[in-house]
């Protein structure tokens, strides 16, 4: 499944098809053309709130993110096989887009 930056993906986790494995929400960074190339860059996104990392950003508009509890995106970055997206869940309104990007910006660069 090949996403546009900013989408809200449901990913198996730990990241491999074993059997028993739960899905969890990451945040696609990189542009719809580096996506259709097979790989996507994503951030993980929480719902833990302990031992917070620098760059922690709280998703405010939930209902556009596709997502039921308060989240963070966590910037912990990996690249993922598009094959092992499950599902879009949703994307980022403006505001969120806006205080994630300022995030790597100020952390990553």
């Amino acid at each position: 499944m090949t996403c546009d930056a900013w989408e809200v993906v449901a990913v198996p986790f730990p990241f491999t098809d074993r059997s028993g494995q739960k899905r969890r929400p990451a945040l696609i960074l990189s542009p719809r053309r580096f996506n259709a190339e097979g790989h996507s860059v994503m951030a993980m996104m929480t719902t833990k709130r302990h031992a917070p990392w620098p760059g922690d950003t709280s998703i405010a508009n939930l209902d556009a993110a596709g997502l039921r509890t308060a989240c963070i995106v966590r910037l912990k970055i990996f690249t993922l096989d598009n094959r092992l997206i499950v599902r879009r869940i949703g994307s980022l309104a403006a505001p969120d887009k806006k205080a994630i990007r300022a995030s790597v910006r100020q952390h990553l660069w």
